[in-house]
């Protein structure tokens, strides 16, 4: 049987490595191929997190000293393991202003 200590501990070493991965996808994204595979250990890594953490409280452990939290968390990974296969191919989502443009626009001037 396995131990509910290491399924929590399986559990935030997925979510951790996804958010990290996650937080640098603009590094990988100078490569296409790079960004494509990064995105694809993202939603592996993220599904098997919402997995595990369905898992955890069927074990009898807890994640963070809660034995509610770990179901809801499985869910929002589901949701961001959809947005990580988004490709938005940096198309301006936000409309803002964007800091390098504006370097640009003012030296062509």
């Amino acid at each position: 049987m396995v131990e509910a200590s290491s399924v929590e501990l399986l559990a935030e070493a997925l979510c951790g490595i996804s958010a990290v991965l996650f937080t640098f996808i603009a590094t990988f994204s100078r490569s296409p191929r790079a960004e494509q595979a990064v995105q694809n250990v993202i939603f592996v890594c993220l599904l098997a997190a919402a997995a595990v953490l369905w898992w955890l409280p069927t074990l009898g452990g807890q994640l963070w000293g809660s034995s509610y939290l770990p179901r809801p968390l499985a869910l929002f990974c589901v949701i961001l393991a959809i947005s990580a296969r988004m490709n938005i191919k940096g198309e301006n989502v936000s409309f803002g202003a964007n800091p390098h443009s504006i370097g640009r626009s003012s030296e062509e001037e």
